[in-house]
Formats: C-alpha cells, structure tokens, sequence
C-alpha cells in the first residue's frame, strides 16, 4: 500500500519500500513505502494548505464528517479487523474490540466538539465584555506505535479533526497496512490534506514532522527514549507536546481481595496483547499473608492460557511483534534469575511453534527492584511477584518507578482505596477493573511517563489553542493609565 498525500495515494520520492512482517507466522503480508525528508514536507504542506479551509468548517459539518468516518469503518470491519491480526499478531477478540474503540472515538468527538469552543467570563466593569476563544492550532503531528495502531491514532486524529487542526500521520514502520486501509476506506470524502499518511523510519520522516515550523503540535505514544528525543527538537521551537510515553504499572493486591478476581484480573491485564499495552501490569505487589496461595492459583491460571496465531480460535495470547523485543524480554528474565528470583512457569520459547515470535508467559517471584524486570519497562508475557508486609510499604513501592502511567488496587477495603487513589502517583487509578478506559475520562501519565491527555473533554482540549478577548464596549478614557 502507499503513502496518503493531498488526498492521493503516492508511493513517493523513494523507490525502496518496507516489507511488513506476519509475527506469528513470519510471512510478507504487504509493504509499504519508505518514505523520505521530501514526502514528509510534501505532507506537511499538504495539511498546512487545507488547515486554511478546514478550520472554517462549521462544527456541525466536521462533526457530520467524522460520523461518516465510523460509519465507513463500521461498513469495513472485518477486513480491518483481519489486517490488524496480520500485521501486529493480536488475536482477533482483541482486534475486534480495537476497532469497535475507534468507530466509536470518532463519533464520540464528533458531537463533543460541536458543544462549545469557548465560554463567556464576567467582565472585570459593567462596561466591558469577556471571552474564551477556543481556536485549532493547525498542522497536528501524529506519531503512532505498533501495538494498538489504530486506537492511538483515533485518540490523536479524531479530536484533532474535531477541533479544526488538520494532520500529518506517521504510523509505525511495523504496522502501517490498517493505518494505510482507514485512509482509503473511511477518510476519501475529507476534503484533500486534511488528512496525510507518511509511511517509513522515525529518523527519516517522522524527525523532518517535528521539525518543521508548521507543526505546532506533535502527538506521540511511544518509547520514553523516543519521547525524549522529540523533546529535545520540540522543546527549543515552543512546540505543543503531547507525549504518551513508557509505562510500569503496579498492581497492589491487598489481603480482603477475592482470590479469582485478583488471579484472571491480573492476567488479563499483563498479558493483554502479549504483555505489549503501555498500562499493563508490570509489577504486582502481593500481601505476605496470601503470596503463596496466589503464585500457586495464578500459575495454574496462566498455565491454562492458550498461544497461537492470532486469526485461529480458541487464541489466547498471540506472538510478540518482533524477535528483537522477544530477546529483551528474555534478557530480563535472565537478569531476575541471575539476581536470585524463581521462574514458576513459561519464559521459554514454546516447542511446536517452528516459526513466529511466541514467548510462553512468565511468573517470577523472589523479585526485588534491583532487578530490570521491576525497573525497566518490559513490555512483554511476564508477571513478577514481590510480597510486602503492609498497606505503607505497598504504596511506597508502587511509587518506587520513574514512570507514573496507571496502577491497580484489588480491594473492597474503602479505607485502602482511598488512600491508594490519593497517594499513588499515576495518570489512571483502576479499583478491581485494570486496564479499562472512558471515553468521557482522561488517559495519560504523570512523571516519567508524558504529558497531556487523550480520552475525554481533556483530550479534545489538547488541540484548542485558546484565546482571551477583552473588550471595552463603551471605550473612554480610563483614570488608571498615565500621566498618574
């Protein structure tokens, strides 16, 4: 498939292309240009241009355009569904509901965005008016990981179309063919570069995007490395930032919590998507009184899970997307044991699957947090256990990362909750549901883990730049200005 510029599909300036790769079964399944610097200012100028027009498009009408675009995805969803699988190895319940996330974001923001750009404030003399102004800023930058391909990028694109911006999209060089099929699909009646997809490596087209002087405002998930590389090209140029970046999110399992909710609950929200989700749960804090019987239940639990390649049934967990993050994954469970921790189960390649990235999920215990498995964000199928003696040490603990991106209490105790929700540093707290969102609530991290929001009014408002309008009606002059 090509790149999306000014509403045609190119294959641009560059006649090399990216072989995108099935994880499960290591097959061709597409490719897709790789773009260059050229391709990438084409695109921003695309937008820049069409910025002009689409910011004066009644909210009513962007609105009705964005309906039409979940309608459109809605019209295609299996066959969306199906390319996701193929491209970055979830199984399809997963796929499934990504999809239904995105139809559903864009009609979300397609009524939130016509509900009001400002808001009136009372004047400061009877004789003035004041008001907010809510204005798009113009060319949006969306910088797109491989794991959740289209979420994150509905999370970026939708409010951002919403607002008025126009955007830019730089998908992951791993996973483009579902970007590449929204475009073709569900955005030809936008009018030509409001929307732009440049395909290919971070270093040659995603940097020339954030470079460039008519991007205002950059849109990354990612890597806190890659993050901070964008910040320190963004940062001197007084770039809007919004940067969803690592992860290493604690899961605290307090003595009152009921034992098959914390076990499947904790499962699930580690080995979501092979452990590859940005909030799964990466260190898991058990109460001293209950550690033994919980490895025991969980390895049992997790014992039973099934791999295998995504568009089969009866999958529970899919590949890994490449072998290179199967290797490091690999080399912090080595690291735990070499440091004195227990491999319960899994953390081996499984035998009968001659081709793929498969990873059979680990549990640990005996960890500590001198070990990278409970420093470094592991983004993979492994679950590490570590007890503590009371609720002090386990805040103190869940608090003990650099990241601040989600944490998770399985608890009825309210006295437990509360303290937890109010002293645990993290963008999103989850009560005995890990890993749920809101469209209506606000997604993103604290600390070391980014800035701004996605989800919500707060999500939308990351793509307004605002405006104060002061204004004296009566006019006159006024006996506080000069001479004294």
């Amino acid at each position: 498939m090509d790149m999306y510029i000014n509403g045609k599909f190119t294959s641009g300036n560059s006649t090399e292309r990216i072989e995108i790769i099935n994880p499960a079964t290591e097959e061709i399944v597409g490719d897709s240009p790789r773009g260059t610097e050229a391709d990438a200012l084409a695109a921003v100028d695309a937008a820049h241009a069409a910025f002009a027009t689409w910011k004066r498009v009644p909210a009513n009408e962007r609105a009705a355009a964005l309906h039409q675009v979940a309608a459109k995805l809605r019209a295609h969803h299996d066959e969306i569904v199906e390319l996701l699988t193929l491209e970055e190895g979830k199984p399809i319940p997963e796929n499934e509901e990504e999809l239904w996330w995105v139809e559903e974001t864009f009609d979300y923001y397609a009524e939130l965005a016509r509900h009001e750009t400002g808001r009136v404030i009372p004047p400061g003399d009877p004789g003035q008016f004041n008001f907010v102004i809510k204005e798009p800023y113009g060319v949006v930058g969306c910088i797109v990981p491989w794991n959740y391909p289209l979420l994150l990028l509905a999370w970026k694109m939708a409010p951002a179309l919403a607002a008025g911006n126009t955007v830019v999209i730089k998908p992951s060089e791993l996973t483009p063919l579902a970007t590449l099929k929204l475009v073709e699909v569900a955005c030809d009646h936008l009018p030509a570069g409001v929307v732009n997809v440049v395909t290919g490596y971070g270093t040659e087209v995603g940097e020339p995007i954030v470079k460039h002087k008519d991007v205002p405002v950059i849109a990354f998930t990612g890597s806190l490395a890659v993050g901070q590389r964008i910040a320190s090209i963004a940062g001197p140029m007084i770039k809007k930032l919004h940067l969803e970046l690592g992860g290493k999110d604690p899961m605290v399992i307090a003595p009152d919590a009921e034992m098959d909710m914390a076990v499947s609950g904790l499962a699930y929200s580690s080995l979501l998507n092979t452990g590859q989700v940005c909030t799964s749960t990466e260190r898991v804090y058990v109460h001293e009184s209950m550690i033994g019987q919980f490895s025991e239940e969980l390895a049992d639990f997790v014992s039973k899970l099934r791999l295998g390649n995504g568009l089969h049934e009866g999958v529970d967990i899919g590949p890994m997307i490449k072998n290179k993050f199967r290797e490091k994954v690999e080399g912090q469970i080595a690291d735990a044991l070499g440091l004195g921790a227990k491999l319960l189960i899994g953390g081996k390649r499984p035998s009968g699957f001659d081709t793929g990235f498969f990873l059979q999920p680990a549990i640990l215990t005996n960890v500590n947090h001198q070990m990278k498995v409970m420093r470094e964000e592991t983004f993979g199928p492994v679950i590490p256990l570590m007890s503590y003696k009371n609720f002090d040490e386990a805040i103190a603990l869940a608090n003990d990362s650099q990241y601040g991106l989600g944490a998770t209490l399985m608890s009825h105790d309210a006295k437990l909750v509360k303290r937890f929700f109010e002293e645990v540093k993290g963008g999103t707290i989850w009560i005995n549901d890990p890993l749920t969102d809101n469209f209506a609530g606000p997604f993103g991290g604290m600390k070391m883990s980014g800035l701004g929001r996605e989800l919500g009014q707060e999500g939308l408002d990351e793509y307004y730049d605002v405006k104060h309008v002061h204004w004296d009606i009566e006019g006159g002059v006024k006996e506080y200005w000069f001479p004294y």
